[in-house]
């Protein structure tokens, strides 16, 4: 019978301990009751990142900048802490969200100088995956604070300390903006270790809280104050507020307010001056001033007025637009809006997403969306797996995972050979084992496909999976979706879709989901530009109730059908007439590709 280890560990538990990572770190078998859960959880992440369990050698990452607003709100609060510890061996370290050193305050000579020589100093990196199990990178791995002592830490190098870290998570995105760490010998540990790091990490997010408060009192001030003055499109920004005013709003496409925003966030950060001209997506050009906006002990963020070049021609709908979930996606179905919510949590979280569903059902479209409401000025980068022809692709996709950051989609995965599934699953590895997980969101998308042992590999590497509903599972949807794509699709904004024309697309079964259904508006458009879509505007595939895509040939015969039916105004013998083929062949065709029998009520505009 095992006894529960007691923490801090005393001599015995401390000698029991190391018995037991040997034996982890040997591959012998041990008993899991004596090692806390979440120490044994983070020595087997430190496993899969192969980190060296016997040395420690980092490279240096990068000179910490200690101009932001969690260092500003953070160093008078440590400065304090280290006043009060009066000299105590413990050092005070502070740590960006991916584990790098920003600042150490010192704690005594000899403390100092073995930090040093693990490498625990500004500018080298303490995530999980850079040296194992530790109180910085463990408690950024959990979002939850974290002590290690002694044996418990994954290096060997690290066993004569003891560490607390807490996440700091800023007060009002709530995101993880850094960590604080508390690290002494470890015979000078005790319980109130972790309970003193928890209440810096509580100060120094209150701290960040007063800042941002003063900080988005003077953006609101001064986005007030421009509104009042300017007329036009004018809106206000930092990381973590938009706020736009009413024209902008009614005149901005989303798509348009998503480019705008993300533009502005770009100038504003490289301190841009002058005005900058900008391409929306809908085609119009617009001139941007940007002004940077100073409150609290820095920037506050940035006020923007926007002038378009181009006159916006098109009518105004007097409808109730469609609600906006995410930015230029529409629909109110429940399972739509689960999966929506679904990869937007996801994002959130930071975990890398496999995104499942039939092809055309919007995988692309929503990751989009959901990486410029989260980072609108963050790049977002798409890769086709379908066009791995050479080993090019794959160096390309590794230096992506390696250098990038923002968002990296990697389409189709499914459609990897088995060899190159194995090389996209060591550089994923690679990525993660370097910490790029926390600059660099990675989603991958794949059809309903079987899984092979090479693909099941790869998906251990992302904790989440959605699944996207086909278009017939929330084909009341169409209300929304398909004014939505007609005003895309017409640059005047002055196509509808009749009643009777969307009965017919209500009945269509779409197996080729809402890029089957863009691609049938798109050929409507070009030759119904005004007025209503009636429906014999409408194709051949829209007169069906398939279950499944038919070959071209098919395609090609169900399409003559339609056709034959239409001009004989239904009638069957008729149209089996001017085919050449029989009744009983007719009926057989209709009923196989679930053709839609028009009449002329519907079939005609009278």
């Amino acid at each position: 019978m095992t006894s529960t280890p007691t923490y801090p560990p005393n001599v015995t538990e401390g000698r029991r301990l190391a018995k037991v990572r040997e034996r982890f770190l040997t591959a012998d078998s041990f008993e899991p009751d004596q090692v806390r859960d979440a120490i044994l959880a983070s020595w087997w992440r430190s496993r899969r990142w192969n980190v060296a369990a016997n040395h420690i050698d980092l490279s240096y990452v990068r000179d910490p900048d200690l101009d932001t607003p969690l260092t500003r709100s953070a160093m008078p609060v440590l400065r304090h802490l280290r006043e009060h510890l009066d000299g105590q061996p413990i050092s005070i370290i502070l740590t960006d969200a991916a584990g790098v050193v920003l600042t150490r305050l010192m704690a005594d000579r000899y403390l100092d100088r073995h930090l040093d020589s693990v490498q625990l100093a500004p500018g080298f990196s303490y995530a999980e995956a850079s040296v194992g199990t530790n109180g910085i990178g463990t408690a950024l791995e959990g979002g939850r604070p974290m002590h290690v002592f002694g044996h418990e830490h994954y290096a060997e190098n690290l066993e004569d300390l003891a560490c607390a870290g807490v996440p700091i998570h800023h007060p009002i995105s709530g995101k993880t903006v850094g960590a604080v760490d508390l690290t002494c010998w470890r015979k000078d540990a005790g319980p109130l270790l972790i309970t003193l790091a928890k209440t810096t990490a509580d100060q120094i997010k209150q701290a960040l809280l007063t800042d941002s408060g003063v900080r988005e009192f003077a953006l609101l001030q001064e986005y007030l104050r421009t509104c009042r003055h300017t007329a036009g499109i004018v809106f206000a920004l930092n990381s973590d507020v938009v706020m736009l005013n009413e024209y902008a709003r009614q005149t901005l496409d989303p798509a348009d307010q998503t480019a705008l925003l993300g533009q502005a966030a770009e100038t504003l950060a490289s301190r841009h001056v002058g005005p900058v001209v900008v391409e929306l997506p809908t085609g119009v050009a617009a001139r941007m001033y940007c002004r940077p906006v100073v409150g609290g002990n820095g920037l506050a963020g940035g006020v923007v007025h926007v002038k378009l070049l181009e006159p916006d021609n098109r009518q105004l709908d007097t409808r109730t637009p469609a609600r906006m979930h995410l930015p230029g996606l529409v629909g109110s179905g429940p399972l739509w809006l689960r999966g929506c919510h679904r990869v937007d949590a996801v994002h959130e979280s930071g975990e890398w997403l496999a995104l499942d569903g039939e092809q055309g059902v919007g995988k692309l479209a929503i990751l989009r969306a959901v990486h410029y409401r989260r980072n609108p000025a963050g790049r977002f980068h798409v890769t086709d797996a379908a066009e791995a022809n050479g080993a090019q692709w794959l160096a390309d996709v590794r230096q992506e995972l390696l250098d990038a950051d923002g968002s990296l989609v990697i389409r189709h995965v499914d459609r990897l050979d088995a060899r190159r599934l194995q090389v996209l699953t060591g550089a994923l590895q690679e990525a993660r084992a370097a910490a790029r997980h926390r600059s660099l969101w990675v989603a991958v998308t794949l059809g309903q496909v079987p899984e092979s042992a090479e693909l099941a590999d790869l998906l251990r590497l992302f904790p989440s999976t959605v699944e996207l509903p086909p278009l017939r599972h929330h084909v009341e949807d169409l209300h929304e979706l398909v004014p939505h794509f007609l005003a895309k699709l017409s640059s005047e904004g002055r196509l509808a879709c009749s009643p009777e024309a969307m009965q017919l697309l209500l009945r269509t079964r779409w197996p080729g989901n809402a890029e089957q259904l863009w691609q049938v508006l798109r050929r409507v458009v070009q030759h119904r530009r005004t007025g209503s879509i009636h429906p014999d505007d409408l194709p051949p595939e829209c007169r069906t109730v398939s279950r499944r895509l038919l070959s071209p040939l098919e395609s090609m015969e169900r399409d003559a059908i339609v056709q034959s039916l239409l001009d004989s105004e239904g009638n069957k013998v008729k149209a089996a007439e001017s085919l050449g083929m029989s009744r009983a062949t007719i009926y057989r065709k209709i009923h196989e590709y679930g053709i839609v029998t028009p009449t002329a009520s519907i079939g005609r505009r009278r």
